[in-house]
């Protein structure tokens, strides 16, 4: 079946759209009818893909209308953040790349600019676009270029405060720029804050000129003074707008506002578009949104409306088809529940995430000792330091890709003042089909070099359960878990355990010390099966504690010929190089090779597809050890004692 077929099943309307000059020839009922194929269309491909349902479902008109306004690619259009931007790709020419969707070949999860000249920034990460955008607006005003820039934020996003900083230089600043807040109420559950409630007000108080007839008509029954005291209520009509619309704190920012308008009815979000277009500054059009509108298992979805199942479901019901499974989270979430259930100062601290990281089950049964602080990594971080300093000990669980942007304040608010903060960082290492945006590749070498901090890398279920505890109980600084995405992996008991160090696996032979960090554990134990078979003798440890590096892991290294260490995270700064500065610290010359991810942005595809490029998989790992340990030179003064007698062995 061709593309052009395909497409054609999903309406006879989309079949036609090939890029956005075709939207712009459509009649009012024409997008309408446009809109339920679009869809149609999103249900049914994500269904078979996994990815960013309700967001998506939320924004059709609106993006609908910002292509009949705007003139893309010539005119800029950003998405904060950007997975409600499958609409975008379906109209700007990319309706075949939905069949392969977050999948090796297909469509990124998010803009990519190699996927098509529509797409400038591959941002995933929320609270960016409006940067990006006062950017953008200032260079093509220095270049005298008569270019738009669109950038649609999500409410969720406004939540972080690097939106603040960017509105106060955009207002500054005074470029034709049009800032859509998609208001849907909601980041991935409902949005929390000041802000969040300040924008509700308009869809649950009644309008202000609702209020000023109520109260004409009960003072026009009193001539003396009805005539005047309305005068005097009406003159202080902002004050009572102010109270009930949203439009007061961004234009006593110097940012004009438009709105609200109906997000789902695409001439009305058209018609907002031109006006702002057409000012010639900054403006606000303040869209009013439903996530997950038109698909009913999405709207009556009360965790986070079908906001991103990462798999395939069930269109009728919206409930995933893969069979259930323990996964790390869930694990997490259990844990940190019975610690709590034992220490009443044990807190919990999210950014917006409260389910994805496994802290909802916290809140449900304690929900006075958990604090959703919006996308705000940063003030979490900072916020977690008050809290260890007011007596208590937070758990700030978050994605390990997101804790990259609270570096500063985890270590000059967290780690210099020595306080007691756990950071569990969910989706640690390669995830997959999110993209290199979303790997968590990067912690274990951007901590590793703060004084103090501690980070625990859980092989399994059992020390993940293990290393939470282990982590909770440290009351002088602080301190990481990590552990990656999906199921977890089999029970991998120890041998015996030096110092933290456990042994899994050891020969009468000490040719091979293999370091296998977390998940990497079992991985290790093929490792040495394979090598074994070539004849030689391999000892596989999980170092538990991956910072510092464990004096006891050092001696380890000390007795054998050879080193091998391997991590799913960045080599550049990872533990095989921090394991490497520590040998030579010792004197310890025994060679040492480093085996993980190299620093780089690697394209998105399935956790065992990426490790298998980059070379992390058993069979690769064997290969290398057996040629690394064969090619050695055997000579005498070239062996430690403990190698001489493995030698003669």
């Amino acid at each position: 079946m061709s593309v052009e077929e395909d497409t054609a099943n999903h309406g006879r309307l989309l079949g036609t759209v090939r890029g956005p000059q075709d939207v712009k020839r459509m009649s009012g009922d024409e997008l309408d009818v446009l809109a339920a194929e679009i869809r149609d269309f999103l249900i049914t491909k994500v269904s078979r893909t996994g990815g960013h349902v309700g967001p998506n479902l939320g924004v059709v008109e609106l993006t609908l209308a910002m292509h009949r306004v705007f003139d893309s690619p010539r005119d800029r259009m950003l998405f904060d953040t950007g997975h409600q931007s499958y609409v975008h790709k379906i109209l700007t020419g990319r309706q075949a790349g939905f069949d392969k969707l977050r999948q090796r070949g297909g469509l990124s999860g998010y803009p990519s600019q190699a996927e098509s000249e529509h797409d400038l920034i591959e941002n995933s990460h929320a609270s960016t676009a409006l940067s990006y955008a006062d950017g953008l607006a200032k260079a093509y005003a220095l270049r005298g270029e008569a270019r738009s820039v669109v950038a649609v934020v999500g409410d969720g996003a406004l939540t972080g405060g690097m939106c603040w900083e960017a509105l106060n230089n955009i207002a500054t600043a005074g470029n034709p720029l049009v800032i859509v807040v998609n208001d849907n109420g909601r980041s991935y559950a409902p949005t929390i804050g000041g802000l969040a409630d300040h924008l509700s007000s308009l869809r649950l108080n009644p309008g202000y000129e609702k209020v000023l007839d109520t109260v004409k008509d009960a003072l026009g029954s009193t001539p003396v003074v009805g005539r005047p005291m309305y005068e005097m209520l009406h003159a202080v009509k902002k004050g009572i707008k102010d109270a009930v619309a949203p439009q007061a704190m961004f234009e006593d920012l110097g940012i004009k506002y438009v709105g609200p308008v109906d997000g789902h009815d695409v001439a009305a979000v058209e018609a907002a578009l031109r006006a702002a277009k057409n000012f010639g500054g900054p403006v606000i059009v303040h869209a009013v949104t439903r996530k997950g509108y038109g698909y009913r298992p999405a709207e009556e979805d009360e965790a986070d409306c079908l906001h991103g199942p990462g798999s395939a479901f069930d269109v009728e019901t919206g409930a995933l088809l893969a069979a259930p499974s323990v996964k790390w989270t869930h694990v997490f979430a259990d844990e940190l529940l019975a610690v709590a259930d034992e220490r009443p100062d044990v807190v919990g601290i999210t950014a917006a995430m409260a389910e994805p990281t496994g802290i909802a089950k916290l809140a449900r049964k304690y929900p006075e000792r958990v604090y959703d602080v919006g996308i705000a990594e940063q003030h979490a971080a900072t916020s977690a330091a008050g809290l260890a300093l007011g007596g208590l000990h937070p758990v700030v669980a978050v994605y390990a890709t997101f804790l990259n942007r609270a570096f500063d304040q985890v270590l000059l608010d967290v780690a210099m003042h020595k306080l007691p903060v756990t950071f569990v960082l969910d989706r640690a290492g390669i995830t997959g089909p999110d993209g290199p945006s979303h790997y968590g590749i990067w912690d274990m070498s951007v901590f590793g070099v703060v004084p103090g901090l501690r980070i625990a890398a859980p092989r399994d279920a059992a020390t993940l359960r293990e290393e939470l505890r282990e982590a909770v109980a440290v009351d002088n600084g602080p301190t990481v878990v990590r552990f990656p995405t999906g199921a977890v992996t089999a029970d991998l008991p120890a041998l015996r355990r030096v110092g933290p160090v456990d042994v899994l696996a050891e020969s009468a032979r000490t040719d091979v010390l293999l370091v296998a960090v977390g998940s990497f554990g079992q991985l290790g134990m093929e490792v040495a099966a394979r090598v074994a078979e070539q004849g030689y003798g391999v000892t596989v440890v999980d170092p538990r504690w991956v910072r510092p590096i464990p004096a006891e892991l050092v001696e380890l290294a000390a007795r054998h010929r050879l080193v091998v260490s391997v991590e799913d995270g960045v080599r550049v700064g990872g533990v095989g190089d921090a394991l490497g500065q520590a040998m030579r610290d010792a004197d310890v010359r025994v060679p040492l090779k480093d085996l993980g991810v190299p620093a780089d942005w690697h394209p998105h595809g399935t956790r065992a597809q990426i490790l298998a490029d980059l070379g992390l998989t058993a069979q690769d790992v064997a290969r290398n050890v057996t040629g690394w340990i064969s090619g050695l030179d055997a000579t005498p003064d070239r062996l430690t004692p403990a190698s001489k007698a493995s030698a003669q062995n």
